[in-house]
């Protein structure tokens, strides 16, 4: 029998504006015994029902499935895709002869909180956040192999260092459905390796597809160092841009062999690209002043608001160093991708940056997620990649 979770008086209120996170202190009691991934009903103090979701362990104790009175199906997944394939088309990116990797399914954009699937050619990659979403990877997968338009042949499961770590699973990553085929992606006539085996996230920062091709726009005539570079995404749109020479660093070798194995994809032997792997703060420490428009794209530094603190001393300690380093007349290029990090925050942070390096700055673009990773508009938190593109005098 399905759990039920009572809400405390007036704790509804978020939820009756569709917010799809229930927190423990909002709970007032649990009827039954659910375990972590269980469906469970939520009502009011009142008694009212007000929808379905998944149980889990933590502060956020319930992620909302659906607000509708219907019980909950399996026909849910089914429909929740076919909506999200629908708003693929609206922006362009089915069937699009240009690019063939973009993400299907953005957690709670799409109303499917703690699920992730991105679309490389042929091959769906699945990331569950939640343990009731990898409970129902299958079920996932086989929705998404069963819609013809999506011409898939295989689905690969990368979640084993995604789920809670006291979950107990022992997730193993793998293929569902299907089994390897290309691991190459199209995106913007561009070529990119994808190792969605061992490289991060799904194997691909599909969520810069945008902001590449605004950099590409900048690159002509400039000397471009793409820091935190892993696969070398900006670094093939620089050097599609015409730069005059494009320096690519990251600390993990296999970036710098992925970065290294895309430049010679699609263009050969690039003399004027060059790739290091090194620490960021090292490689900046001995390089001169020689360039003038640089990309910083770190991991996500704060991953919780417990150490939002020290995620802002290291972002505006790397852009002050980027920006005293860059040449007069340059363009930065910086970005956050932590979600507890607000527009408001990272804007200060280099904005501070910009006064310690002394130097005058000014905002061109404001840059965020592509539509492909959607903003439910009752969720904000779901704003997680933040920009900011600055001529610096």
């Amino acid at each position: 029998m399905i759990a039920t979770i009572i809400l405390k008086r007036g704790k509804e209120q978020s939820l009756l504006r569709f917010h799809p996170w229930i927190f423990s202190g909002a709970i007032a009691r649990i009827e039954g015994s659910p375990a972590e991934g269980d469906l469970v009903e939520v009502f009011t103090a009142e008694n009212s029902f007000i929808g379905t979701g998944h149980y889990q362990i933590g502060s956020i104790t319930v992620r909302m499935l659906t607000f509708e009175p219907e019980k909950f199906t399996d026909n849910f997944w089914h429909e929740r895709i076919v909506e999200a394939i629908k708003l693929r088309k609206a922006i362009g990116l089915m069937q699009n002869s240009h690019t063939n990797s973009f993400r299907l399914i953005h957690g709670e954009g799409d109303g499917l909180p703690g699920l992730i699937v991105d679309i490389y050619d042929t091959t769906a990659v699945i990331q569950a956040h939640t343990v009731g979403m990898y409970r129902n990877r299958q079920i996932i997968a086989e929705s998404l192999m069963a819609i013809p338009e999506m011409q898939l042949q295989s689905v690969y499961d990368k979640s084993s260092t995604t789920l809670p770590f006291n979950a107990g699973l022992n997730p193993q990553d793998g293929f569902l459905i299907g089994e390897l085929g290309t691991s190459w992606a199209r995106e913007n006539d561009l070529h990119f390796d994808i190792d969605w085996a061992e490289g991060q996230k799904t194997g691909f920062y599909i969520d810069q597809r945008e902001n590449r091709m605004l950099l590409e726009r900048y690159s002509a005539g400039r000397n471009v160092l793409n820091m935190f570079c892993y696969t070398g995404g900006f670094s093939v749109y620089a050097l599609r841009g015409k730069a005059n020479l494009v320096h690519s660093v990251d600390s993990s070798k296999r970036a710098i062999e992925l970065t290294n194995a895309n430049v010679e994809r699609n263009f050969g032997n690039a003399s004027q690209h060059k790739a290091f792997a090194e620490d960021a703060f090292s490689f900046f420490r001995k390089e001169e002043e020689k360039y003038n428009l640089i990309v910083l794209d770190p991991p996500a530094f704060a991953k919780h608001n417990k150490v939002l603190g020290n995620a802002l001393q290291g972002y505006k300690r790397l852009n002050t160093i980027a920006l005293s380093k860059i040449q007069s007349g340059g363009i930065l290029f910086t970005f956050s991708c932590s979600q507890v990090v607000t527009k408001e925050h990272f804007r200060n942070t280099v904005f501070t940056a910009a006064a310690i390096a002394g130097r005058k700055v000014r905002i061109l673009h404001q840059l965020s997620q592509p539509a492909d990773h959607p903003i439910n508009i009752y969720h904000p938190e779901g704003e997680y990649l933040k920009g900011l593109v600055v001529y610096v005098e």
